[in-house]
């Protein structure tokens, strides 16, 4: 299989993903608006210092309000990284492959970059809760044609491994918003219980907590979001299923790994097997999310040098 091929589905998956979980950061905010009695701008600049580009927005955008956040995160065509950039750049990837993947997959890609556009464009704002609404089920809708129409080969595991490391990164991620916004307004506060709840809804993940814990915890949340292996949004579910796709691949079967890339997401995957939220809390939630970021950008770099950027052969191997 050639890294062309494995490159462009491996990131139309993470564009996708991307994009739906910006969709996910953006709303929880919105959701937290509606539950507070005061309005509160402080809450929207920590969405952009978990993306890594506060500098970027600053220079271009000044105040972090609800507008320009949104504007920035959402509609912004010279940032790489906002909903509509990302599904610019899946789109463009979809097209590079468009002999490799199903035709329903493109359409569907190509019909949900043009529903953002329309809505960038549009000389009215749109109904905001319903756009992101709108965008998550576009892309579980892509998620869902890709599995159902494409077989479930190399390229199809690429796609899932891309898919999985974006997820488990902004599962991360968006802990890592609580940890910010719960600063200045302290812990145990009504506020803070519909923080956690907000959260809980912005990973699709509160009906699924509910049956599993009885109230709303911090730490309950934390181990719910980082090690549950039945959870797909987990952090830890999400390495097993990267680890598992990746493994196919390489056609490596054993308990050892067999290329650099294995070793970092095996490493880290065995890490999580044996440590306990309580752990995590003690030496800090949010050092432990900013290493977990690290770590699973230098899994990513390792696939890439591993196999995006070398030929990989019909079985695995480099």
């Amino acid at each position: 299989m050639l890294s062309r091929v494995a490159n462009s589905i491996y990131w139309l998956n993470r564009y996708i993903e991307r994009a739906e979980n910006i969709a996910r950061f953006v709303d929880v905010n919105l959701n937290l608006l509606l539950d507070s009695v005061v309005v509160d701008d402080r809450q929207w600049e920590p969405i952009v210092i978990t993306t890594g580009d506060l500098d970027i927005f600053r220079s271009r955008y000044g105040a972090a309000t609800a507008q320009n956040v949104i504007q920035f995160l959402t509609f912004d065509e010279k940032y790489p990284n906002s909903i509509l950039s990302c599904l610019q750049s899946a789109r463009n990837n979809a097209r590079s492959v468009r002999e490799i993947i199903s035709s329903e997959t493109w359409e569907q890609v190509n019909s949900f970059y043009f529903m953002v556009k329309e809505a960038a464009e549009a000389e009215i704002q749109p109904d905001l809760p319903a756009f992101f609404a709108d965008v998550k089920m576009a892309s579980h809708q892509f998620a869902g044609v890709m599995d159902a129409t494409m077989s479930h080969n190399e390229a199809w595991h690429f796609g899932q491994i891309g898919r999985s490391l974006e997820r488990a990164d902004k599962t991360a991620r968006i802990l890592d918003v609580k940890y910010f916004i719960i600063l200045p307004n302290g812990v145990g506060s009504a506020l803070d219980e519909l923080q956690w709840i907000a959260l809980l809804k912005s990973t699709s993940a509160y009906e699924m907590y509910r049956k599993t814990y009885r109230r709303i915890s911090p730490s309950d949340i934390a181990r719910f979001l980082i090690f549950d292996r039945q959870f797909p949004r987990s952090i830890q579910y999400c390495l097993y299923s990267a680890e598992k796709c990746l493994r196919l691949i390489s056609g490596n079967q054993m308990e050892v790994w067999c290329n650099p890339a294995e070793h970092q997401l095996g490493k880290l995957r065995s890490e999580l097997d044996f440590l306990s939220i309580e752990e995590v809390i003690q030496s800090g939630l949010h050092q432990f999310l900013d290493e977990t970021q690290s770590r699973l950008n230098s899994v990513s770099q390792e696939i890439n040098d591993t196999f995006l950027t070398t030929v990989v052969r019909s079985g695995g191997g480099r």
